[in-house]
């Protein structure tokens, strides 16, 4: 909040004050819920946790992260699964699919969509261990396209970090809190948010910058 009243008035606000004013106002932060688990099933691939927590990247399509998340809205039976890729270089999406079904085809439509905006990126791609990222579908996928598979050790969410960060980020700012009549009107806001977030979503870490603004800011 601090660096959006900072950018928007060219003002130099401590955090601690912005926090003060908020509390008069009455004004809180949404809380990111705690992520569910699933039950666990015997992989047909295994790679090496190469990435290592190591999220730092110095160039676009370097290190890629993956995974898929869920969303239900009362009155429908259905749930709607997004898998997005983010770029760690600059928090980037370089593509992401939607569907009701938590297949392969989910993911390996999105693998296609990155590939078709980036036909020459050789990223480390690192995943955690669900059944779409250890199957040999998806390892041939990766294969072909010349990438370096690394996955999250069991049971542990950190190895993939900015990626559950991501999932946290855009649930606290478009869905938890939000009520939606129907699913095309989630689908719309989902789509409207990953705009959003990629032009318009201002991060630190990116010199209060949005990750498409940085992208091109850092190829001049």
């Amino acid at each position: 909040m601090a660096m959006y009243i900072n950018r928007h008035l060219g003002t130099h606000y401590s955090r601690g004050y912005i926090r003060r004013l908020m509390g008069y106002l009455g004004l809180q932060s949404r809380i990111r819920r705690k992520r569910k688990h699933y039950r666990k099933v015997k992989p047909d691939v295994v790679a090496e946790n190469i990435l290592n927590r190591d999220f730092c990247a110095i160039k676009p399509n370097q290190k890629w992260l993956t995974d898929v998340t869920e969303f239900s809205i009362p009155g429908d039976s259905r749930k709607l699964y997004l898998s997005p890729i983010l770029d760690l270089y600059d928090n980037s999406i370089p593509a992401y699919n939607l569907s009701f079904r938590n297949n392969n085809q989910l993911v390996f439509e999105m693998f296609r969509m990155a590939r078709k905006k980036y036909p020459d990126a050789k990223p480390l791609f690192h995943d955690d261990r669900g059944f779409q990222y250890t199957s040999r579908a998806f390892k041939k996928l990766l294969d072909e396209a010349g990438m370096v598979h690394s996955m999250s050790r069991p049971g542990r969410c950190i190895d993939n970090g900015p990626m559950e960060g991501f999932f946290g980020t855009l649930k606290a700012e478009m869905f938890y809190g939000m009520s939606f009549d129907h699913m095309d009107q989630l689908i719309e806001e989902i789509h409207n948010y990953m705009h959003y977030y990629q032009h318009e979503r201002w991060q630190e870490k990116l010199g209060c910058m949005a990750p498409e603004e940085f992208r091109r800011h850092t190829a001049q």
